[in-house]
């Protein structure tokens, strides 16, 4: 892939150069030069880790003995689903609740993607961001609900999509169903593992904002990074870092997230 059609994709994409480094690993300064064409010879290492970003997903079929896979996403198979006669963008509903217990994906337009197991950091993040977020509500008997994954939500009220977010604030209790999730939460905060970055950051953050999503979340513990995009009041993102102090627009910054604390209980894994 070439420079200029890195830039293309960048553009198509609607990436900023923030969003490009912390994909990539590449410091943000060497990824304005390259992309603003300032460096005209970039390292052949540069160009592999950016190509990565920009490159599309593979979407070819591979067949195993025991499951299907989809680029990098393994879904099992059940011999009671058809799955060798489905492509990616064609599976429902149907085939998601056929899956075997003990299989957990998500399904975004009819494509499955595999959910691998959290990691201690990611479960000690999700542990304190839910604490201080379920006990502001319930200190000000608010009415909205906080839930942590797993949970399924149908975000688009179709067969295509269901996805289990990290953590979310339900405010329209009629959406709260025995079962799942059936619409757009309030908030979503999602937290950021080698596997699901890409997904997170560009797949699920579109789904979101068209969902009807006001806020979402995007941590990042390998560079320390809180990504926020208050799409309530608009669409540009505000970034933090471990240190700072986050407000949450959907209370008006009357909910505030101190990092500082998470950090610290992270540290000795880092």
């Amino acid at each position: 892939m070439t420079i200029e059609q890195m830039i293309q994709r960048k553009n198509e994409l609607g990436l900023t150069y923030e969003q490009i480094a912390s994909l990539s690993g590449i410091p943000i300064g060497t990824v304005q030069k390259v992309l603003g064409g300032i460096t005209t010879s970039p390292r052949y290492d540069t160009i592999m880790a950016l190509e990565k970003v920009f490159a599309p997903d593979d979407t070819n079929n591979l067949i195993m003995e025991d499951s299907v896979v989809y680029g990098s996403n393994t879904v099992k198979k059940d011999d009671s689903l058809n799955f060798l006669s489905k492509k990616p963008g064609e599976f429902t509903l149907d085939d998601y609740y056929a899956l075997p217990d003990d299989q957990r994906v998500e399904l975004i337009d009819g494509v499955f993607y595999d959910m691998s197991s959290p990691t201690t950091i990611h479960q000690i993040i999700i542990s304190r961001l839910f604490y201080t977020i379920y006990n502001f509500i319930d200190s000000n008997k608010g009415t909205c609900i906080p839930f942590t994954s797993p949970c399924d939500v149908q975000l688009d009220m179709d067969d295509k999509t269901m996805v289990q977010p990290d953590i979310m604030i339900i405010c329209d209790r009629d959406k709260i169903v025995r079962q799942k999730i059936y619409g757009a939460p309030d908030f979503i905060i999602e937290i950021l593992s080698p596997s699901t970055k890409k997904k997170d950051m560009f797949i699920k953050a579109a789904k979101y904002i068209n969902a009807g999503v006001k806020e979402y979340w995007i941590v990042d513990p390998d560079k320390l990074k809180v990504l926020v995009y208050d799409y309530a009041h608009d669409s540009e993102v505000s970034i933090y870092g471990f240190n700072d102090v986050v407000p949450v627009g959907l209370y008006d910054g009357k909910l505030e997230i101190d990092f500082k604390p998470i950090y610290d209980s992270i540290a000795f894994l880092l």
